[in-house]
């Protein structure tokens, strides 16, 4: 079941009153468009003032921006509940994933397009990349990923160049456009992995280490 004020757990104003201005804004998007025109009639419609509008979105339709892109990561991770990680290869777990929050924000689909819309401009393409790198974190760690070195980061990193194309795909192409380009990204990824194994790519960083090294304390003959 989709998340709405009536069925949130029952948590402070905020919390509860977020939902609800979630709610109103995901009907009157496909209208007004993803803007502080919406902002301000979601917020109409749950009887807010100017002064607790500022106080609970502050940046507008920014913050509501995040509250979709929560909203649809959390109904991604309830979807994928039932689907077996541990028993699925890496790329079968990516693909699951991807494809489950692809789906979740298509239920919003209309609101979707116009938050997409809002996020590509230059404004706001910084929210987009942090929106985008907080769901590929969700998605790495369901998938199992455990890693805290530079993997940690650089997996992040290309998931969400990943996400960002893949979800607007779906909104405006649907959805087997979108899994066939995933489907291709990944397997894209993969070769590129298979082909990076066993290569040092640290040897010329040690190379320059040893020889600074050496001219620093000399070296034996």
């Amino acid at each position: 079941m989709t998340e709405t004020a009536e069925t949130a757990p029952k948590g402070d104003w905020a919390d509860r009153t977020e939902q609800a201005v979630l709610d109103a804004a995901i009907e009157r998007a496909p209208a007004l468009g993803w803007n502080a025109r919406l902002t301000r009639a979601a917020c109409e419609a749950c009887g807010l003032s100017l002064g607790d509008q500022e106080l609970l979105l502050p940046n507008g339709a920014r913050d509501l921006a995040v509250l979709l892109s929560r909203r649809h990561d959390a109904r991604a991770l309830k979807a994928l509940e039932a689907t077996p990680a541990s028993t699925m290869k890496i790329r079968e777990r990516i693909a699951a994933a991807v494809s489950a929050r692809m789906e979740a924000g298509a239920q919003d689909i209309e609101a979707a397009k116009r938050c997409a819309g809002f996020l590509s401009l230059p404004t706001n393409v910084d929210l987009g990349f942090k929106l985008a790198w907080g769901t590929a974190d969700h998605l790495w760690r369901w998938a199992g990923d455990t890693a805290t070195d530079q993997n940690h980061y650089s997996k992040r990193a290309i998931l969400g160049g990943i996400l960002i194309p893949a979800l607007t795909m779906r909104w405006f192409d649907g959805r087997e456009a979108a899994e066939a380009f995933v489907a291709r990204r990944i397997e894209n990824v993969m070769a590129f992995e298979k082909w990076k194994a066993g290569k040092d790519f640290d040897a010329p960083v040690r190379s320059i280490t040893e020889a600074l090294g050496r001219l620093r304390y000399g070296a034996k003959a």
